[in-house]
């Protein structure tokens, strides 16, 4: 299998229970609730997303022909360092491309993984970390994992409408753009009077870093 990647770098992770962890991050090309194109998103599922996932014309981005030529991009990525590797795989929607190939050739160069996903698509075994954000008009077929972060506030899909969720960590994270002051104030309103829930902000934004 050939992956479509629109770039590849090295970072710190910026939102939830990794916030200000090294990790190399791995952009897939493609989702399946958007094109990525302005012109499609009056009509698109969903109409909030503010990452360019479009082509192969990324840093570090590409066509990688198998999944042992990803793995060692990656690794090369991240350098030197032995301990504490880590790679998310996020989009778009990654689960339209990660395959069980990648994942074993991504644990050999001894990687932890972790996904951030729309959760319309069940992962496959072995993935480390699982990190899913639903979005509103979407099937919600992901409902296990190691965080929910749902970014609020979302027409139709509040917390309380997510019932038989099995997650170690819930997020609420406020919704960028114009109304981003008064979606900061719900959100800590809320988290302060369900204290399950925990206030995710996008740090990687707030210092400048990709």
């Amino acid at each position: 299998m050939t992956y479509a990647v629109k770039e590849l770098f090295k970072t710190l992770q910026g939102e939830g229970a990794q916030a200000g962890r090294a990790a190399v991050f791995c952009r897939f090309a493609g989702c399946n609730l958007w094109s990525g194109r302005e012109q499609d998103r009056h009509s698109a599922v969903c109409k909030f997303c503010d990452t360019d996932f479009i082509g192969i014309d990324g840093e570090g981005g590409g066509k990688f022909r198998d999944a042992s030529e990803l793995a060692s991009a990656i690794a090369r990525t991240w350098g030197s360092a032995e301990s504490r590797r880590y790679v998310v795989f996020t989009g778009g929607e990654p689960l339209l491309q990660i395959d069980d190939a990648l994942i074993v050739a991504v644990h050999e160069h001894g990687f932890e993984i972790a996904i951030e996903t729309n959760g319309t698509i069940e992962p496959p075994e072995g993935i480390d970390w699982i990190c899913v954000s639903p979005k509103a008009g979407a099937p919600f077929n992901l409902k296990f994992g190691s965080e929910l972060k749902l970014v609020y506030p979302q027409a139709q899909l509040l917390p309380d409408d997510l019932p038989d969720v099995s997650f170690e960590h819930y997020f609420l994270q406020p919704m960028d753009g114009p109304e981003q002051i008064e979606n900061i104030a719900a959100v800590t309103a809320f988290c302060l009077e369900n204290p399950r829930w925990r206030l995710s902000l996008q740090t990687h934004k707030m210092i400048g870093i990709p």
